[in-house]
């Protein structure tokens, strides 16, 4: 993998750059759609380069380990195979579980041991079986496995916690370097910082991580409980630290005007569910703002779904159409609602990299951010 930094907006800390990996060229700032299981929810992999034209997705270690499972996947020849998907993939490693699967899991020094939310067996998470994991699934990111403890952590369990993501994360780091990639591409392994809402841990943890020389870094830990201003100031004290020429990734973020805050103070990528969530439940967004599909005001609104955006998705829906689809339960009003929110959000990625290379961010910002949020 090899990152190129482009541009820096001069009055906030925003980039532009390009991810290089084996499979395909991503610009930043850039939005990678959740395909948990292999899959974005109810979205094609030629909706996926085509209408939505993303350049990476993400996976889910954990998840693929239980379905399909690894001696599958490794017998497909990997991810990209099974699922026909030509350009790049990051893998989760499972982290995020140790925090929505509390219940479910032990933590210990060797790693974190899961009862399957499937059929309740075992299965044991280590730093180097979740590189193997990675390495089984064929991923261009892989991710080190890590603790992500809840927004509201007192101290003392954030101390905690965060010494043992750091013993994972060198772990890991060791355990990549020991191990070939399976498929004949190259896969590159980014570190996760820590610390809850504390900024000498956060800044401690971006360090601890930076010395570990990982080719990028995610930031990890936010967007679980904590305020939104929290969550901005760890970003802010993250990227303090971290090195420039590597990218940086914020893990689970989040609304549109999140995204914005955060390409301000130096966030290169993002994934999150809730394009394809909230679509599901019918809300969309759009260039005009935030509408609910199933409002009545939209029953006899012939005008496109979203006027200002460049998608077939978004010009030959119309609202009245989509609202519908929706009140009539058809599956079509999931998926039109999903395409056009990740679509959305890919194109909401490229404006901020136009305007960073342009030198305008800041004004863009100020003009998009409460366009973004607006409810129709």
């Amino acid at each position: 993998m090899r990152f190129t930094l482009d541009a820096t907006d001069p009055t906030t800390r925003a980039r532009a750059g390009r991810v290089e990996t084996a499979h395909s060229v991503i610009e930043t700032p850039m939005f990678m759609p959740v395909g948990t299981v292999g899959s974005v929810k109810g979205i094609t992999v030629p909706e996926l380069e085509g209408e939505v034209r993303a350049p990476i997705i993400l996976g889910n270690t954990y998840h693929l380990t239980l379905r399909p499972g690894l001696d599958t996947l490794r017998q497909m020849g990997g991810l990209h195979r099974m699922m026909g998907w030509g350009r790049s993939i990051l893998t989760d490693s499972g982290g995020y579980q140790v925090f929505s699967l509390a219940e479910r899991r032990k933590l210990t020094e060797e790693g974190v041991r899961f009862q399957s939310h499937i059929d309740g067996s075992t299965l044991m998470f280590t730093p180097e079986s979740v590189v193997d994991a990675q390495r089984v699934i064929g991923s261009d990111i892989m991710m080190v496995l890590d603790e992500c403890p809840p927004g509201t952590a007192d101290r003392a369990y954030a101390r905690k916690s965060l010494d043992l993501t750091h013993r994972w994360a060198e772990r890991a780091r060791r355990h990549w370097d020991a191990t070939e990639p399976l498929y004949g591409f190259d896969q590159a392994l980014f570190g996760i910082t820590q610390g809850v809402v504390y900024e000498d841990l956060r800044r401690e943890s971006a360090r601890v991580l930076a010395d570990l020389d990982f080719p990028g870094y995610a930031i990890g830990g936010l967007s679980v409980g904590e305020s939104a201003e929290d969550m901005y100031a760890m970003v802010e004290v993250s990227t303090d630290v971290l090195p420039a020429d590597k990218p940086r990734y914020l893990m689970g973020v989040g609304t549109p005007s999140n995204l914005i805050e955060n390409v301000a103070r130096g966030v290169d990528m993002f994934d999150c569910v809730m394009p394809t969530r909230n679509g599901r439940n019918g809300t969309v967004f759009t260039t005009e703002g935030v509408l609910n599909a199933r409002a009545a005001k939209w029953k006899h609104d012939a005008s496109p779904l979203d006027p200002g955006l460049d998608r077939d998705v978004s010009q030959r829906y119309s609202k009245a159409y989509l609202r519908h689809l929706f009140v009539a339960q058809e599956i079509l009003a999931l998926r039109v609602a999903s395409l056009q929110n990740l679509a959305f959000y890919v194109w909401l990625m490229g404006e901020m990299r136009r305007e960073i290379v342009a030198g305008t961010f800041d004004a863009w910002r100020r003009e998009w951010l409460p366009r973004v949020s607006r409810r129709l």
